[in-house]
């Protein structure tokens, strides 16, 4: 998230909360919409609004714009005291041109490379540090260091991975082996200082071990965003749904290289601005058209495993792009569809919380198992989800047909239990709600049972091994379609706070 432009103050002439107004806005926010960590974008000191923090002058200045260091720890101690963990990106790639920064600190390109040096300027038009450099190491690792036992931050992403790994984040051009060493270092010795800090790389190369420990030759993240994910699955969803039986497997790649790092599925900042349309925009169709799919799309990505990054907006179904200058669309939430969704978002993060089996085996081979990823004319996928002796089943449906019925036979199951629906009513669907236990037929090689799926739908069960001789449920039965309701409030009863 961005702090300057989640909320704005009406009473500061930028719009601005200082750090320990914020935090219980936001606090109450995460808190009853279920959301256990906060990400901030670069909270160091930075002349730009429009870099968004990513191109920093002061390093070990918390920005002025939301108050004093003391404002910003009392953020991080009040957010740990209600339950919510804080993480902080931080940019160990390059800084800021400005005059009164980095750049030609001495006269001389200290920090930086030699001006002749091609790698002297990054993409964007800022330095790069030269990581060849020692004391430009013992800088960084010490500023990294600095977030985290000043202000008690739970990790610090870092931005620009793939720029560290590979010279101008080209592979082409080889590995850079001092910027390797320097992360190498960086991250084994804060993990010796904060053995709970989490750290977390934006890295979009197939660079191998970037999760695994640097004593077992890796880089020392503790997570890695999946972007191939990430890419894989929006443009999925942008393709019209006559042509999604040709991009099936876009779904089901992930799951083929997915246990070789410890992944995390982002939907970040990037995804939302310049020209690339928010998440639910992304959805093919029209207006009316992209909800269902954006339901089904977060179920998806939540019951997938690996941990989850959701940027500020996207929980309300926002259209317009994100831009530093302004809130976000809060009014949106007057409209029907909007408030469904929103509080669907609500819902689904709450089962989240709640359900081990969506995240304690995440990075476990039997925490995952597809039942079915072989119906590529109908887009329809079935797998389950495990931890200890909790099982569940996602069964998803992508594509626009109508009246469709799916028969599933499910290893050791005598009944389902519905725990979330993406088309229920009181998310704006077009089915009824209905939690009664679905009882399965026995065969040979499991309990079977055939499910009416609505168009753009994705359905979350508990898997019962067993049931009670005095449960009896009737059997499933598709039902017509209908409208979706114009109001949810009377439908929706949602918990207020996370668990």
């Amino acid at each position: 998230m961005h702090l300057g432009s989640w909320k704005t103050n009406p009473n500061d002439p930028n719009g601005w909360y200082r750090y320990e107004e914020l935090a219980p806005l936001l606090i109450a926010y995460a808190k009853k919409n279920g959301y256990n960590y906060i990400e901030c974008m670069p909270l160091s000191e930075h002349p730009a609004d429009c870099s968004w923090g990513y191109q920093n002058t002061g390093f070990y200045s918390p920005t002025a714009r939301y108050g004093d260091m003391d404002g910003l720890k009392k953020f991080v101690d009040l957010c740990h005291r209600s339950g919510i963990g804080v993480i902080m990106d931080f940019v160990p790639v390059h800084f800021a041109v400005d005059g009164y920064g980095l750049a030609r600190y001495d006269g001389t390109a200290l920090y930086e490379y030699p001006d002749d040096n091609s790698d002297n300027y990054s993409e964007w038009g800022s330095c790069n540090f030269i990581h060849a450099r020692g004391e430009v190491c013992s800088f960084l690792q010490s500023c990294a260091n600095y977030w985290i036992s000043e202000f008690h931050f739970d990790g610090i992403r870092m931005d620009a991975v793939s720029r560290l790994i590979y010279w101008g984040g080209d592979p082409g051009r080889g590995e850079n082996e001092a910027s390797l060493n320097f992360l190498k270092r960086m991250n084994q010795g804060l993990h010796q200082l904060h053995p709970d800090a989490m750290l977390i790389a934006e890295d979009s190369t197939d660079f191998d071990g970037v999760t695994r420990p640097v004593e077992f030759g890796g880089l020392g993240f503790d997570y890695k965003w999946d972007m191939g994910w990430m890419n894989d699955t929006l443009n999925y969803f942008r393709s019209n749904p006559f042509f999604r039986g040709s991009g099936y497997h876009q779904i089901t790649f992930s799951m083929m290289y997915y246990y070789k790092e410890r992944y995390l599925l982002p939907f970040s900042h990037d995804e939302t601005v310049h020209g690339k349309a928010t998440i639910v925009q992304k959805m093919f169709g029209e207006y009316e058209q992209k909800f269902p799919q954006a339901r089904a799309l977060y179920l998806y990505m939540y019951t997938h495993p690996g941990k989850k990054l959701n940027f500020m907006g996207n929980e309300l179904g926002q259209l317009r792009e994100w831009t530093e200058e302004r809130e976000q669309d809060w009014d949106i939430l007057k409209f029907p569809i909007h408030d469904a969704f929103y509080h669907y978002m609500h819902d689904l993060n709450q089962l989240y919380l709640q359900e081990p089996a969506l995240s304690a085996w995440d990075y476990r081979r039997e925490g995952f198992r597809w039942i079915d990823c072989h119906q590529e004319n109908r887009c329809i996928y079935a797998y389950e989800r495990r931890a200890n002796r909790e099982r569940l089943l996602i069964i998803l449906h992508f594509s626009d047909l109508q009246n469709q019925q799916y028969t599933v036979t499910v290893p050791d199951c005598a009944a389902l239990e519905p725990l979330l629906h993406s088309d229920w009513a009181c998310y704006h669907g077009s089915v009824e709600k209905n939690t009664d236990l679905i009882l399965t037929t026995p065969t040979e090689k499991g309990g079977q049972v055939t499910l009416p799926l609505a168009p753009y739908s994705a359905m979350l069960f508990r898997v019962h091994t067993t049931v009670e001789k005095s449960v009896s449920a009737p059997p499933v039965q598709a039902k017509k379609s209908r409208k979706p309701r114009t109001s949810t409030r009377k439908t929706c009863k949602t918990a207020e706070t996370a668990q």
